[in-house]
């Protein structure tokens, strides 16, 4: 099941036509992941792993993994756009005075995007919306359900909201690495990104301390473990 590229694009249709998102293809990891291998079936639910310094994961662990990794490439440049767009809509609305200039400028961006940005979203994939949903929050320090509220209208982000569910989306999902595994292994696929040059790094809405994250899950991993 692909994931329904309108959802996330009420929120693109509403930033600056100036960018191009292009990223970069899937790189080797071992082995190359794409979303059409097999092992990328999106029913495939991710173990916790814990992380730990000078610890090595399991070869199964180290898969999972790297499927989670591939999947955060993919949709990262998206996220990082939505932050990009959100500030320059904000200056480009702060100039003009008439809601009919607003109206005709939100116009001109939205006809745009929809004729670039549309389609690449209707690609991505049920796994691949969520993580996306997550780091459009860790990027703009708002929901997508909040974004879109804000930007277009509450009962567009009701009716949004409800559609992605259909996808086991919810665009009022917030990112947090210091509960959630999942967004702990994300913010590692992340800072080992933008170390590596792999992505380009755009500082969060809200900033994380790696180290700090680290700790916090092995001092986890240690509790687990006395059990």
């Amino acid at each position: 099941m692909r994931f329904t590229g309108s959802i996330l694009f009420l929120l693109l249709i509403s930033y600056t036509s100036e960018a191009q998102v292009t990223p970069k293809e899937n790189q080797e990891m071992g082995y190359i992941l794409t979303e059409q291998d097999s092992i990328l079936n999106d029913t495939i639910q991710l173990p916790e792993i814990i992380i730990s310094k000078g610890d090595k994961m399991s070869a199964e662990e180290l898969k999972q993994f790297q499927i989670l990794q591939n999947r955060v490439y993919k949709v990262y440049p998206y996220a990082k756009l939505a932050a990009d767009r959100l500030t320059a809509l904000n200056t480009g609305m702060a100039r003009l005075k008439s809601n009919r200039e607003k109206k005709k400028y939100f116009k001109i961006v939205e006809d745009y995007l929809n004729n670039e940005f549309e389609e690449r979203l209707k690609k991505l994939s049920r796994k691949q919306g969520q993580i996306l949903v997550k780091l459009v929050h860790r990027q703009t320090g708002k929901t997508t359900y909040e974004l879109i509220k804000t930007l277009k209208s509450g009962f567009k982000a009701f009716v949004s909201n409800t559609t992605a569910n259909l996808f086991d989306i919810s665009l009022k999902t917030e990112y947090k690495p210091y509960e959630v595994n999942e967004d702990y292994l994300i913010e590692t696929i992340l800072v080992r990104a933008f170390e590596s040059g792999r992505l380009i790094n755009q500082p969060p809405a809200a900033p994380v301390n790696y180290n700090k994250l680290m700790t916090h899950w092995e001092a986890k991993a240690k509790e687990l473990n006395k059990k």
